[in-house]
């Protein structure tokens, strides 16, 4: 008797959850610290004044990171309750008319209204919520809102991303610190668009152009305004 082989494929979709808060995360720590030196370096201020600009911004930009995913992510995470909740209240008070409702779905995407009708009865014997989860509500366990990990992941990878503008200020000359860290940054922002283009199957092109292009404009103008009040003072 043949046996069809085994096969396994493993979606990039299921790496949204985490991949989405990670370059996020990596790609504001890098850009908002690295404009924050170049800004504070442009205003001639000392070494001392700019790595304590840097590590504030630091500390500060990954629990702001953290707080603003778990309260959005947490925001989402309670509706899709709610739903749930109400679906089950529904399944429970009038389950023909469930039925009825996730058999036309399936008719809506081309399934025979027979047909339809019993792939609903058999998906709805085994886990009905789940079904209509799934099919009704658009909620799976890849999509399903997960707060903690969106907050952690975006505070670590911020923190990650905002070191390396931090070693350049430690030891780049102070005359030249905004062309060392700026350029460090633009190469920095093209890995890091590259990586988050291949893990998600993105164009890398225009990931890449994406990224340094803001990149760029944010360091440019917090440069300047550092600059304008450098002089000024």
């Amino acid at each position: 008797m043949s046996r069809l082989p085994s096969h396994t494929e493993r979606h990039r979709v299921s790496r949204i959850g985490w991949l989405r808060a990670a370059v996020l995360g990596a790609n504001d720590g890098l850009v908002s610290t690295a404009s924050l030196v170049v800004g504070v370096a442009a205003a001639e201020t000392g070494r001392g004044g700019i790595l304590i600009a840097g590590v504030a911004g630091l500390v500060a930009g990954a629990m702001s990171m953290a707080a603003g995913e778990y309260v959005s992510v947490s925001s989402q995470s309670d509706t899709e309750k709610a739903d749930l909740a109400r679906e089950t209240a529904e399944l429970a008070g009038d389950r023909d008319a469930e039925v009825a409702e996730l058999a036309g779905i399936y008719v809506a995407r081309g399934v025979d209204a027979d047909l339809a009708r019993q792939v609903a009865l058999q998906m709805m014997h085994k886990d009905a919520l789940t079904a209509h989860a799934r099919d009704e509500l658009g909620i799976s366990e890849i999509t399903t809102a997960r707060p903690v990990q969106a907050a952690l992941t975006s505070a670590l990878t911020f923190a990650l991303g905002a070191l390396p503008p931090l070693g350049v200020a430690l030891w780049a000359p102070l005359g030249g610190m905004v062309v060392w860290v700026g350029a460090l940054t633009l190469a920095a922002l093209v890995a890091l668009g590259a990586l988050g283009a291949l893990a998600g199957g993105a164009d890398v092109g225009r990931s890449v152009l994406r990224v340094a292009f803001w990149g760029a404009v944010a360091m440019a103008a917090t440069a300047g305004i550092g600059r304008l009040f450098g002089t000024v003072v």
